[in-house]
Protein backbone atom coordinates (compact mmCIF):
# COMPACT_ATOMS: atom_id res chain seq x y z
CA UNK A 1 0.00 0.00 0.00
CA UNK A 2 1.21 3.51 -0.81
CA UNK A 3 3.32 5.15 1.90
CA UNK A 4 2.23 8.50 3.33
CA UNK A 5 5.37 10.15 1.93
CA UNK A 6 5.60 8.22 -1.32
CA UNK A 7 5.22 9.99 -4.64
CA UNK A 8 1.79 8.93 -6.01
CA UNK A 9 3.01 9.32 -9.58
CA UNK A 10 1.64 11.27 -12.51
CA UNK A 11 -2.01 10.33 -13.14
CA UNK A 12 -3.34 9.60 -16.61
CA UNK A 13 -5.79 12.45 -17.24
CA UNK A 14 -7.05 11.35 -20.67
CA UNK A 15 -10.34 10.06 -19.27
CA UNK A 16 -12.08 7.99 -16.61
CA UNK A 17 -11.06 4.59 -18.00
CA UNK A 18 -7.45 5.73 -18.44
CA UNK A 19 -7.34 6.92 -14.84
CA UNK A 20 -8.67 3.59 -13.49
CA UNK A 21 -6.13 1.71 -15.61
CA UNK A 22 -3.39 3.99 -14.26
CA UNK A 23 -4.34 2.99 -10.71
CA UNK A 24 -4.03 -0.66 -11.72
CA UNK A 25 -0.63 -0.06 -13.32
CA UNK A 26 0.66 1.60 -10.17
CA UNK A 27 0.34 -1.71 -8.29
CA UNK A 28 0.68 -4.44 -10.94
CA UNK A 29 2.08 -7.10 -8.61
CA UNK A 30 -0.71 -6.77 -6.08
CA UNK A 31 -3.41 -6.70 -8.77
CA UNK A 32 -1.91 -9.79 -10.45
CA UNK A 33 -1.77 -11.61 -7.10
CA UNK A 34 -5.39 -10.72 -6.40
CA UNK A 35 -6.40 -12.02 -9.84
CA UNK A 36 -4.45 -15.24 -9.21
CA UNK A 37 -6.06 -15.84 -5.82
CA UNK A 38 -9.52 -15.10 -7.21
CA UNK A 39 -8.99 -17.37 -10.23
CA UNK A 40 -7.77 -20.36 -8.22
CA UNK A 41 -10.52 -19.80 -5.65
CA UNK A 42 -13.27 -19.82 -8.28
CA UNK A 43 -11.79 -22.77 -10.16
CA UNK A 44 -11.66 -24.80 -6.93
CA UNK A 45 -15.30 -23.90 -6.34
CA UNK A 46 -15.97 -25.65 -9.64
CA UNK A 47 -13.85 -28.60 -8.45
CA UNK A 48 -16.32 -29.27 -5.65
CA UNK A 49 -19.13 -30.64 -7.87
CA UNK A 50 -16.55 -32.65 -9.83
CA UNK A 51 -15.33 -34.35 -6.62
CA UNK A 52 -18.92 -34.92 -5.53
CA UNK A 53 -19.77 -36.63 -8.82
CA UNK A 54 -16.75 -38.90 -8.43
CA UNK A 55 -17.72 -39.75 -4.85
CA UNK A 56 -21.24 -40.70 -6.00
CA UNK A 57 -20.34 -42.62 -9.15
CA UNK A 58 -17.24 -44.44 -7.84
CA UNK A 59 -17.97 -44.73 -4.12
CA UNK A 60 -21.60 -44.32 -3.12
CA UNK A 61 -23.35 -46.05 -6.04
CA UNK A 62 -21.16 -49.18 -6.12
CA UNK A 63 -21.00 -49.21 -2.28
CA UNK A 64 -17.19 -48.86 -2.12
CA UNK A 65 -16.64 -47.27 1.33
CA UNK A 66 -12.87 -46.83 0.85
CA UNK A 67 -13.24 -44.94 -2.44
CA UNK A 68 -16.07 -42.85 -0.95
CA UNK A 69 -13.84 -41.94 2.01
CA UNK A 70 -10.99 -41.02 -0.35
CA UNK A 71 -13.13 -38.64 -2.42
CA UNK A 72 -14.78 -37.20 0.70
CA UNK A 73 -11.33 -36.46 2.18
CA UNK A 74 -10.25 -34.79 -1.04
CA UNK A 75 -13.43 -32.73 -0.96
CA UNK A 76 -12.67 -31.61 2.60
CA UNK A 77 -9.06 -30.67 1.82
CA UNK A 78 -10.02 -28.70 -1.27
CA UNK A 79 -12.70 -26.87 0.73
CA UNK A 80 -10.26 -25.99 3.53
CA UNK A 81 -7.60 -24.79 1.08
CA UNK A 82 -10.21 -22.76 -0.78
CA UNK A 83 -11.29 -21.08 2.48
CA UNK A 84 -7.68 -19.95 3.00
CA UNK A 85 -7.54 -18.70 -0.59
CA UNK A 86 -10.73 -16.72 -0.01
CA UNK A 87 -9.12 -14.98 2.98
CA UNK A 88 -5.98 -14.14 1.01
CA UNK A 89 -8.03 -12.92 -1.95
CA UNK A 90 -10.02 -10.59 0.28
CA UNK A 91 -6.90 -9.27 2.01
CA UNK A 92 -5.16 -8.62 -1.28
CA UNK A 93 -8.10 -6.85 -2.87
CA UNK A 94 -8.54 -4.76 0.27
CA UNK A 95 -4.95 -3.58 -0.15
CA UNK A 96 -5.65 -2.83 -3.81
CA UNK A 97 -8.69 -0.79 -2.82
CA UNK A 98 -6.88 1.11 -0.06
CA UNK A 99 -3.91 1.88 -2.32
CA UNK A 100 -6.26 3.33 -4.93
CA UNK A 101 -8.03 5.32 -2.23
CA UNK A 102 -4.89 6.83 -0.70
CA UNK A 103 -3.23 7.39 -4.07
CA UNK A 104 -6.25 9.27 -5.38
CA UNK A 105 -6.43 11.33 -2.18
CA UNK A 106 -2.76 12.26 -2.51
CA UNK A 107 -3.16 13.16 -6.17
CA UNK A 108 -6.25 15.31 -5.53
CA UNK A 109 -4.84 17.04 -2.45
CA UNK A 110 -1.49 17.62 -4.19
CA UNK A 111 -3.22 19.19 -7.16
CA UNK A 112 -5.39 21.34 -4.89
CA UNK A 113 -2.21 22.63 -3.23
CA UNK A 114 -0.68 23.24 -6.65
CA UNK A 115 -3.72 25.27 -7.71
CA UNK A 116 -3.42 27.28 -4.51
CA UNK A 117 -5.35 30.53 -4.56
CA UNK A 118 -6.60 29.71 -8.08
CA UNK A 119 -8.65 26.77 -6.74
CA UNK A 120 -11.76 28.70 -5.62
CA UNK A 121 -11.67 30.55 -8.95
CA UNK A 122 -11.57 27.32 -10.95
CA UNK A 123 -13.73 24.84 -9.01
CA UNK A 124 -16.67 25.12 -6.63
CA UNK A 125 -16.40 24.02 -3.03
CA UNK A 126 -19.21 21.52 -3.54
CA UNK A 127 -17.37 19.78 -6.36
CA UNK A 128 -14.19 19.44 -4.33
CA UNK A 129 -16.06 18.13 -1.29
CA UNK A 130 -18.01 15.63 -3.41
CA UNK A 131 -14.76 14.31 -4.87
CA UNK A 132 -13.21 13.92 -1.42
CA UNK A 133 -16.24 12.40 0.26
CA UNK A 134 -17.81 10.20 -2.43
CA UNK A 135 -15.80 9.87 -5.62
CA UNK A 136 -12.58 8.68 -3.99
CA UNK A 137 -14.41 5.81 -2.28
CA UNK A 138 -16.26 4.90 -5.47
CA UNK A 139 -13.02 4.75 -7.47
CA UNK A 140 -11.36 2.61 -4.82
CA UNK A 141 -14.28 0.18 -4.77
CA UNK A 142 -14.20 -0.08 -8.57
CA UNK A 143 -10.65 -1.44 -8.44
CA UNK A 144 -11.73 -4.48 -6.46
CA UNK A 145 -13.17 -5.91 -9.69
CA UNK A 146 -9.63 -6.68 -10.85
CA UNK A 147 -9.44 -9.93 -8.87
CA UNK A 148 -12.99 -11.30 -9.10
CA UNK A 149 -13.35 -10.08 -12.69
CA UNK A 150 -10.36 -12.05 -13.96
CA UNK A 151 -11.24 -14.99 -11.73
CA UNK A 152 -14.78 -15.08 -13.13
CA UNK A 153 -13.48 -15.37 -16.70
CA UNK A 154 -11.05 -18.16 -15.79
CA UNK A 155 -13.71 -20.06 -13.84
CA UNK A 156 -16.17 -19.69 -16.71
CA UNK A 157 -13.72 -21.22 -19.19
CA UNK A 158 -12.77 -24.06 -16.83
CA UNK A 159 -16.40 -24.96 -16.09
CA UNK A 160 -17.22 -24.84 -19.80
CA UNK A 161 -14.41 -27.33 -20.41
CA UNK A 162 -15.70 -29.63 -17.67
CA UNK A 163 -19.23 -29.48 -19.09
CA UNK A 164 -17.98 -30.51 -22.51
CA UNK A 165 -16.74 -33.79 -20.97
CA UNK A 166 -20.21 -34.37 -19.52
CA UNK A 167 -22.46 -33.22 -22.38
CA UNK A 168 -21.62 -31.10 -25.42
CA UNK A 169 -25.27 -30.01 -25.60
CA UNK A 170 -25.26 -28.63 -22.04
CA UNK A 171 -21.84 -27.03 -22.62
CA UNK A 172 -23.15 -25.26 -25.74
CA UNK A 173 -26.21 -23.98 -23.85
CA UNK A 174 -24.01 -22.64 -21.01
CA UNK A 175 -21.42 -21.09 -23.33
CA UNK A 176 -24.10 -19.26 -25.31
CA UNK A 177 -26.48 -18.48 -22.45
CA UNK A 178 -24.11 -16.76 -20.02
CA UNK A 179 -22.97 -14.02 -22.49
CA UNK A 180 -26.64 -13.40 -23.32
CA UNK A 181 -27.35 -12.78 -19.63
CA UNK A 182 -24.47 -10.32 -19.38
CA UNK A 183 -25.61 -8.62 -22.59
CA UNK A 184 -29.12 -8.11 -21.21
CA UNK A 185 -27.69 -6.12 -18.31
CA UNK A 186 -25.44 -3.94 -20.52
CA UNK A 187 -28.05 -1.29 -21.52
CA UNK A 188 -28.92 -0.74 -17.89
CA UNK A 189 -25.26 -0.09 -17.09
CA UNK A 190 -25.15 2.58 -19.81
CA UNK A 191 -28.24 4.23 -18.37
CA UNK A 192 -26.69 3.99 -14.92
CA UNK A 193 -23.63 5.97 -16.03
CA UNK A 194 -25.78 8.82 -17.30
CA UNK A 195 -28.01 8.90 -14.23
CA UNK A 196 -25.03 8.63 -11.88
CA UNK A 197 -23.23 11.51 -13.64
CA UNK A 198 -26.21 13.83 -13.26
CA UNK A 199 -26.66 12.73 -9.65
CA UNK A 200 -23.02 13.54 -8.81
CA UNK A 201 -23.31 16.96 -10.43
CA UNK A 202 -26.44 17.80 -8.47
CA UNK A 203 -24.81 16.47 -5.32
CA UNK A 204 -21.91 18.89 -5.84
CA UNK A 205 -24.31 21.83 -6.18
CA UNK A 206 -26.16 20.87 -3.01
CA UNK A 207 -22.92 20.37 -1.09
CA UNK A 208 -21.85 23.88 -2.09
CA UNK A 209 -25.13 25.24 -0.74
CA UNK A 210 -24.57 23.40 2.54
CA UNK A 211 -21.09 24.95 2.82
CA UNK A 212 -22.55 28.41 2.13
CA UNK A 213 -25.27 27.82 4.72
CA UNK A 214 -22.78 26.70 7.38
CA UNK A 215 -20.56 29.71 6.78
CA UNK A 216 -23.19 32.43 6.47
CA UNK A 217 -26.23 31.38 8.49
CA UNK A 218 -25.88 34.21 11.03
CA UNK A 219 -25.53 36.82 8.33
CA UNK A 220 -28.46 35.40 6.36
CA UNK A 221 -30.60 35.38 9.47
CA UNK A 222 -29.68 38.98 10.25
CA UNK A 223 -30.56 40.12 6.73
CA UNK A 224 -33.80 38.18 6.64
CA UNK A 225 -32.55 35.94 3.84
CA UNK A 226 -32.64 32.63 5.68
CA UNK A 227 -36.09 31.77 4.32
CA UNK A 228 -35.11 32.41 0.70
CA UNK A 229 -31.96 30.34 1.09
CA UNK A 230 -33.93 27.55 2.77
CA UNK A 231 -36.41 27.49 -0.12
CA UNK A 232 -33.59 27.23 -2.66
CA UNK A 233 -31.94 24.48 -0.63
CA UNK A 234 -35.26 22.62 -0.40
CA UNK A 235 -35.75 22.78 -4.17
CA UNK A 236 -32.22 21.51 -4.84
CA UNK A 237 -32.71 18.74 -2.27
CA UNK A 238 -35.90 17.62 -3.99
CA UNK A 239 -34.19 17.56 -7.39
CA UNK A 240 -31.32 15.53 -5.92
CA UNK A 241 -33.77 13.14 -4.30
CA UNK A 242 -35.65 12.65 -7.57
CA UNK A 243 -32.39 12.01 -9.39
CA UNK A 244 -31.41 9.60 -6.63
CA UNK A 245 -34.64 7.71 -7.22
CA UNK A 246 -33.74 7.43 -10.91
CA UNK A 247 -30.29 6.09 -10.01
CA UNK A 248 -31.88 3.68 -7.53
CA UNK A 249 -34.38 2.45 -10.12
CA UNK A 250 -31.64 1.58 -12.61
CA UNK A 251 -29.49 0.06 -9.86
CA UNK A 252 -32.37 -2.14 -8.67
CA UNK A 253 -32.84 -3.50 -12.20
CA UNK A 254 -29.13 -4.19 -12.52
CA UNK A 255 -28.99 -6.04 -9.20
CA UNK A 256 -32.25 -7.89 -9.80
CA UNK A 257 -31.17 -9.10 -13.23
CA UNK A 258 -27.72 -9.95 -11.87
CA UNK A 259 -29.27 -12.39 -9.41
CA UNK A 260 -32.52 -13.39 -11.11
CA UNK A 261 -31.29 -14.23 -14.62
CA UNK A 262 -28.49 -16.60 -13.50
CA UNK A 263 -30.90 -18.33 -11.13
CA UNK A 264 -33.47 -18.77 -13.90
CA UNK A 265 -30.74 -20.03 -16.18
CA UNK A 266 -29.68 -22.53 -13.51
CA UNK A 267 -33.21 -23.91 -13.45
CA UNK A 268 -33.26 -24.29 -17.25
CA UNK A 269 -29.91 -26.11 -17.37
CA UNK A 270 -30.87 -28.35 -14.43
CA UNK A 271 -34.10 -29.32 -16.20
CA UNK A 272 -32.13 -30.11 -19.37
CA UNK A 273 -29.59 -32.22 -17.43
CA UNK A 274 -32.37 -34.07 -15.59
CA UNK A 275 -33.93 -35.04 -18.91
CA UNK A 276 -30.58 -36.33 -20.16
CA UNK A 277 -30.15 -38.32 -16.93
CA UNK A 278 -33.67 -39.79 -17.24
CA UNK A 279 -32.83 -40.86 -20.79
CA UNK A 280 -29.60 -42.49 -19.58
CA UNK A 281 -27.32 -40.14 -21.52
CA UNK A 282 -25.54 -39.01 -18.33
CA UNK A 283 -25.09 -40.66 -14.93
CA UNK A 284 -26.58 -39.54 -11.61
CA UNK A 285 -23.17 -38.28 -10.52
CA UNK A 286 -22.84 -36.28 -13.73
CA UNK A 287 -26.31 -34.83 -13.13
CA UNK A 288 -25.17 -33.67 -9.69
CA UNK A 289 -21.97 -32.25 -11.18
CA UNK A 290 -23.89 -30.33 -13.88
CA UNK A 291 -26.08 -28.78 -11.22
CA UNK A 292 -22.98 -27.91 -9.20
CA UNK A 293 -21.14 -26.47 -12.22
CA UNK A 294 -24.02 -24.21 -13.18
CA UNK A 295 -24.57 -23.21 -9.55
CA UNK A 296 -20.89 -22.26 -9.40
CA UNK A 297 -21.29 -20.23 -12.60
CA UNK A 298 -23.99 -18.15 -10.93
CA UNK A 299 -21.16 -16.61 -8.88
CA UNK A 300 -18.98 -15.51 -11.82
CA UNK A 301 -21.98 -14.15 -13.73
CA UNK A 302 -23.11 -12.23 -10.65
CA UNK A 303 -19.53 -10.97 -10.33
CA UNK A 304 -19.58 -9.78 -13.94
CA UNK A 305 -22.81 -7.88 -13.38
CA UNK A 306 -21.46 -6.45 -10.12
CA UNK A 307 -18.20 -5.55 -11.84
CA UNK A 308 -20.09 -3.75 -14.57
CA UNK A 309 -22.11 -1.86 -11.98
CA UNK A 310 -19.04 -0.86 -9.95
CA UNK A 311 -17.03 0.05 -13.04
CA UNK A 312 -19.86 2.23 -14.34
CA UNK A 313 -19.92 4.18 -11.09
CA UNK A 314 -16.13 4.17 -10.90
CA UNK A 315 -15.77 5.67 -14.38
CA UNK A 316 -18.22 8.46 -13.50
CA UNK A 317 -16.23 9.24 -10.35
CA UNK A 318 -12.90 8.98 -12.20
CA UNK A 319 -14.11 11.45 -14.83
CA UNK A 320 -14.85 13.96 -12.09
CA UNK A 321 -11.37 13.46 -10.64
CA UNK A 322 -9.79 13.80 -14.09
CA UNK A 323 -11.78 16.96 -14.72
CA UNK A 324 -10.45 18.38 -11.45
CA UNK A 325 -6.88 17.30 -12.23
CA UNK A 326 -7.17 18.99 -15.63
CA UNK A 327 -7.57 22.39 -13.98
CA UNK A 328 -4.39 24.39 -14.29
CA UNK A 329 -3.18 27.36 -12.23
CA UNK A 330 -2.18 30.57 -13.89
CA UNK A 331 0.65 29.67 -16.23
CA UNK A 332 3.91 31.36 -15.32
CA UNK A 333 5.30 32.57 -18.64
CA UNK A 334 7.11 35.52 -17.10
CA UNK A 335 10.76 36.01 -17.98
CA UNK A 336 11.29 39.57 -16.79
CA UNK A 337 12.05 41.00 -13.37
CA UNK A 338 9.55 43.11 -11.48
CA UNK A 339 10.22 46.85 -11.17
CA UNK A 340 13.01 47.51 -8.69
CA UNK A 341 11.16 50.43 -7.09
CA UNK A 342 7.51 50.81 -6.06
CA UNK A 343 5.63 51.48 -9.29
CA UNK A 344 2.18 52.17 -10.69
CA UNK A 345 -0.22 49.25 -11.10
CA UNK A 346 -2.55 49.81 -14.06
CA UNK A 347 -5.60 47.78 -15.11
CA UNK A 348 -6.56 48.85 -18.67
CA UNK A 349 -9.79 46.85 -18.58
CA UNK A 350 -11.27 49.04 -15.85
CA UNK A 351 -9.04 52.08 -16.20
CA UNK A 352 -7.84 51.82 -12.58
CA UNK A 353 -4.40 53.29 -11.83
CA UNK A 354 -2.92 52.52 -8.42
CA UNK A 355 -0.20 54.95 -7.42
CA UNK A 356 2.63 53.65 -5.22
CA UNK A 357 2.88 54.66 -1.58
CA UNK A 358 -0.77 55.67 -1.28
CA UNK A 359 -3.95 54.33 0.27
CA UNK A 360 -6.38 53.82 -2.62
CA UNK A 361 -10.03 52.81 -2.23
CA UNK A 362 -12.19 51.23 -4.93
CA UNK A 363 -15.91 51.86 -4.50
CA UNK A 364 -18.56 50.23 -6.66
CA UNK A 365 -22.18 49.17 -6.42
CA UNK A 366 -21.22 45.57 -7.23
CA UNK A 367 -18.48 44.12 -4.99
CA UNK A 368 -17.67 41.57 -7.70
CA UNK A 369 -16.51 44.37 -10.02
CA UNK A 370 -14.03 45.83 -7.54
CA UNK A 371 -12.81 42.38 -6.52
CA UNK A 372 -12.24 41.52 -10.19
CA UNK A 373 -9.94 44.53 -10.54
CA UNK A 374 -7.79 43.31 -7.64
CA UNK A 375 -7.76 39.77 -9.07
CA UNK A 376 -6.34 41.16 -12.30
CA UNK A 377 -3.67 43.44 -10.78
CA UNK A 378 -2.64 40.59 -8.45
CA UNK A 379 -2.42 38.28 -11.48
CA UNK A 380 -4.89 35.70 -10.31
CA UNK A 381 -6.89 35.98 -13.52
CA UNK A 382 -5.72 36.66 -17.09
CA UNK A 383 -5.50 40.36 -17.84
CA UNK A 384 -3.57 43.10 -19.59
CA UNK A 385 -2.61 44.75 -16.28
CA UNK A 386 0.83 46.35 -16.03
CA UNK A 387 3.25 47.10 -13.19
CA UNK A 388 5.58 49.96 -13.82
CA UNK A 389 4.70 49.75 -17.49
CA UNK A 390 5.59 46.04 -17.69
CA UNK A 391 2.79 43.57 -18.49
CA UNK A 392 2.16 41.46 -15.40
CA UNK A 393 2.12 38.22 -17.41
CA UNK A 394 5.71 38.92 -18.51
CA UNK A 395 6.98 39.29 -14.92
CA UNK A 396 8.14 36.20 -13.06
CA UNK A 397 5.24 35.00 -10.93
CA UNK A 398 7.28 34.32 -7.74
CA UNK A 399 8.35 37.97 -7.72
CA UNK A 400 4.72 39.09 -7.99
CA UNK A 401 3.65 36.78 -5.18
CA UNK A 402 6.52 37.96 -2.97
CA UNK A 403 5.62 41.64 -3.30
CA UNK A 404 1.86 41.80 -3.96
CA UNK A 405 -0.56 40.25 -1.47
CA UNK A 406 -4.26 39.83 -2.22
CA UNK A 407 -6.18 39.57 1.08
CA UNK A 408 -9.73 38.31 0.65
CA UNK A 409 -12.11 38.88 3.56
CA UNK A 410 -13.33 35.30 3.07
CA UNK A 411 -9.88 33.74 2.70
CA UNK A 412 -9.42 30.30 4.26
CA UNK A 413 -7.98 29.98 7.76
CA UNK A 414 -6.32 26.66 8.59
CA UNK A 415 -6.86 25.08 11.98
CA UNK A 416 -4.04 25.57 14.47
CA UNK A 417 -2.81 27.89 17.17
CA UNK A 418 -3.58 31.58 16.70
CA UNK A 419 0.17 32.26 16.63
CA UNK A 420 0.52 29.91 13.64
CA UNK A 421 -2.45 31.51 11.90
CA UNK A 422 -0.90 34.95 12.21
CA UNK A 423 2.70 34.02 11.45
CA UNK A 424 3.46 34.13 7.70
CA UNK A 425 6.10 31.89 6.20
CA UNK A 426 8.41 32.94 3.40
CA UNK A 427 7.75 31.08 0.17
CA UNK A 428 4.16 30.27 1.08
CA UNK A 429 2.16 32.29 -1.46
CA UNK A 430 2.34 35.99 -0.82
CA UNK A 431 3.60 35.97 2.73
CA UNK A 432 6.96 37.11 4.03
CA UNK A 433 8.68 35.43 6.94
CA UNK A 434 8.37 36.89 10.41
CA UNK A 435 9.78 34.28 12.77
CA UNK A 436 11.61 35.96 15.63
CA UNK A 437 11.79 33.09 18.08
CA UNK A 438 9.73 34.88 20.71
CA UNK A 439 8.33 32.86 23.58
CA UNK A 440 4.66 31.88 23.43
CA UNK A 441 2.39 34.50 24.92
CA UNK A 442 -0.55 33.59 27.13
CA UNK A 443 -2.64 35.36 29.68
CA UNK A 444 -0.53 33.73 32.36
CA UNK A 445 2.75 34.67 30.69
CA UNK A 446 4.40 38.07 30.77
CA UNK A 447 6.57 37.37 27.70
CA UNK A 448 6.13 40.13 25.09
CA UNK A 449 4.34 39.37 21.84
CA UNK A 450 6.38 39.33 18.62
CA UNK A 451 6.64 42.88 17.29
CA UNK A 452 5.17 42.18 13.86
CA UNK A 453 2.16 40.37 15.37
CA UNK A 454 1.63 43.10 17.97
CA UNK A 455 1.59 45.74 15.25
CA UNK A 456 -0.72 43.73 12.99
CA UNK A 457 -3.16 42.99 15.81
CA UNK A 458 -3.20 46.65 16.81
CA UNK A 459 -3.83 47.84 13.26
CA UNK A 460 -6.66 45.32 12.84
CA UNK A 461 -8.09 46.30 16.28
CA UNK A 462 -7.80 42.64 17.25
CA UNK A 463 -5.93 42.82 20.57
CA UNK A 464 -9.15 42.10 22.43
CA UNK A 465 -9.49 38.79 20.56
CA UNK A 466 -6.14 37.58 21.92
CA UNK A 467 -7.00 38.80 25.41
CA UNK A 468 -10.37 37.03 25.36
CA UNK A 469 -8.94 33.66 24.35
CA UNK A 470 -7.91 31.39 27.24
CA UNK A 471 -4.33 30.82 26.03
CA UNK A 472 -3.78 34.01 24.07
CA UNK A 473 -1.76 33.41 20.90
CA UNK A 474 -1.46 29.72 21.76
CA UNK A 475 -5.23 29.20 21.79
CA UNK A 476 -6.48 26.71 19.19
CA UNK A 477 -8.38 28.09 16.20
CA UNK A 478 -10.83 25.89 14.29
CA UNK A 479 -10.76 25.53 10.52
CA UNK A 480 -11.88 28.83 8.98
CA UNK A 481 -11.89 30.22 12.55
CA UNK A 482 -15.41 28.93 13.16
CA UNK A 483 -14.91 29.29 16.91
CA UNK A 484 -14.71 33.07 16.41
CA UNK A 485 -17.48 35.51 15.51
CA UNK A 486 -17.79 36.96 12.01
CA UNK A 487 -16.18 40.25 12.96
CA UNK A 488 -13.37 38.50 14.82
CA UNK A 489 -12.64 36.28 11.85
CA UNK A 490 -12.40 39.30 9.57
CA UNK A 491 -10.01 41.10 11.90
CA UNK A 492 -7.82 38.00 12.24
CA UNK A 493 -7.66 37.68 8.46
CA UNK A 494 -6.67 41.34 8.15
CA UNK A 495 -4.06 40.97 10.91
CA UNK A 496 -2.61 37.95 9.11
CA UNK A 497 -2.24 39.98 5.91
CA UNK A 498 -0.69 42.92 7.75
CA UNK A 499 1.76 40.64 9.56
CA UNK A 500 3.16 39.61 6.17
CA UNK A 501 4.05 43.30 5.59
CA UNK A 502 3.80 43.16 1.78
CA UNK A 503 5.01 45.94 -0.48
CA UNK A 504 1.55 46.06 -2.09
CA UNK A 505 -1.50 45.08 -0.03
CA UNK A 506 -4.79 44.53 -1.89
CA UNK A 507 -7.61 44.03 0.61
CA UNK A 508 -11.11 43.03 -0.45
CA UNK A 509 -13.82 44.41 1.87
CA UNK A 510 -11.56 44.24 4.97
CA UNK A 511 -14.13 45.83 7.33
CA UNK A 512 -17.49 44.68 5.96
CA UNK A 513 -18.41 42.65 9.08
CA UNK A 514 -17.30 45.23 11.67
CA UNK A 515 -19.41 47.63 13.67
CA UNK A 516 -18.94 51.36 13.05
CA UNK A 517 -16.67 52.02 16.05
CA UNK A 518 -14.30 49.15 15.29
CA UNK A 519 -14.35 50.00 11.59
CA UNK A 520 -13.33 53.61 12.34
CA UNK A 521 -10.39 52.42 14.46
CA UNK A 522 -9.22 50.00 11.79
CA UNK A 523 -9.43 52.69 9.08
CA UNK A 524 -7.38 55.16 11.12
CA UNK A 525 -4.75 52.63 12.11
CA UNK A 526 -4.49 51.13 8.61
CA UNK A 527 -3.71 54.57 7.22
CA UNK A 528 -0.96 55.06 9.81
CA UNK A 529 0.51 51.55 9.67
CA UNK A 530 0.75 51.51 5.87
CA UNK A 531 2.08 55.04 5.55
CA UNK A 532 4.30 55.26 2.45
CA UNK A 533 3.34 51.77 1.25
CA UNK A 534 0.90 50.85 -1.50
CA UNK A 535 -2.46 49.78 -0.09
CA UNK A 536 -5.73 49.22 -1.94
CA UNK A 537 -9.07 48.43 -0.30
CA UNK A 538 -12.46 47.75 -1.85
CA UNK A 539 -15.24 49.26 0.23
CA UNK A 540 -18.29 51.51 0.23
CA UNK A 541 -17.90 52.48 3.88
CA UNK A 542 -17.50 56.25 4.34
CA UNK A 543 -15.51 55.56 7.52
CA UNK A 544 -12.81 53.89 5.41
CA UNK A 545 -13.19 56.03 2.31
CA UNK A 546 -12.58 59.20 4.36
CA UNK A 547 -9.04 58.03 5.16
CA UNK A 548 -8.11 57.10 1.58
CA UNK A 549 -5.65 59.28 -0.34
CA UNK A 550 -7.47 58.41 -3.56
CA UNK A 551 -10.98 57.07 -4.11
CA UNK A 552 -11.88 55.49 -7.45
CA UNK A 553 -15.59 55.17 -8.20
CA UNK A 554 -16.41 52.23 -10.48
CA UNK A 555 -19.62 51.88 -12.47
CA UNK A 556 -20.15 48.58 -14.30
CA UNK A 557 -16.51 47.73 -13.66
CA UNK A 558 -15.16 50.94 -15.26
CA UNK A 559 -13.69 54.06 -13.68
CA UNK A 560 -16.42 56.70 -13.46
CA UNK A 561 -14.67 59.24 -11.23
CA UNK A 562 -11.47 59.66 -9.23
CA UNK A 563 -10.69 62.00 -6.34
CA UNK A 564 -10.89 62.31 -2.59
CA UNK A 565 -13.87 61.05 -0.64
CA UNK A 566 -15.09 64.57 0.14
CA UNK A 567 -14.50 65.78 -3.40
CA UNK A 568 -16.55 62.95 -4.86
CA UNK A 569 -19.32 63.53 -2.33
CA UNK A 570 -19.50 67.15 -3.46
CA UNK A 571 -19.36 66.61 -7.22
CA UNK A 572 -20.52 63.03 -7.98
CA UNK A 573 -24.22 62.37 -7.16
CA UNK A 574 -23.91 58.66 -8.06
CA UNK A 575 -21.02 58.25 -5.65
CA UNK A 576 -22.90 60.12 -2.95
CA UNK A 577 -25.92 57.84 -3.38
CA UNK A 578 -23.64 54.77 -3.23
CA UNK A 579 -21.80 55.54 0.00
CA UNK A 580 -24.50 57.45 1.93
CA UNK A 581 -25.37 55.58 5.11
CA UNK A 582 -28.12 55.71 7.62
CA UNK A 583 -26.21 56.12 10.87
CA UNK A 584 -29.13 54.71 12.80
CA UNK A 585 -29.12 51.45 10.81
CA UNK A 586 -28.50 48.21 12.60
CA UNK A 587 -24.80 47.59 13.05
CA UNK A 588 -23.19 44.45 11.63
CA UNK A 589 -22.18 41.55 13.81
CA UNK A 590 -18.86 41.94 15.64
Amino acid sequence: MIDAYEDPGTPDRRGGWHYLWWLVRRQPGRCALGALFASVWMVLLAATPYLMSKAIDEGLEPGDLGTLTLWATALFLVGAFNAWLSIMRHRTMTRVRMDANFRTVKVVVGHAVRLGAALPRRAGAGEVVTIGVGDVQTIASALTVVGPGVGAIIAYLVVAGLLVSVSPVIAAVVLLGMPVIVGLVGPFLTRLQGAETEYRDRQGILTARIADLAGGLRVLNGLGGKGLFADAFRRDSQRLREQGYRVGAVTSWVQALGVGLPTLFLAVVTWLAARLAAQGDISIGELVSVYGYVAVLVGPVAFWVECGYMLSRGVVAARRVVRFLSLEPMEDRGTRDAPAEPSVLHDPESGVRILPGRLTALAGARPADTAAVLDRVARYTPSTATWGGLPLDEIRLPQIRARILLADHEADVFAGKLREVLTPVRGAGNCATSHDGAAPATQQSEAPLPAHITSALHTAAAEDIVQALPDGLDSPIDANARNLSGGQRQRIRLARALAADPEVLLAIEPTSALDAHTEARVATRLKQARQGRTTVVTTTSPLVLAHADTVIHLVDGKVAATGTHQGLLDHDPAYRALVARDTDAEEPVR
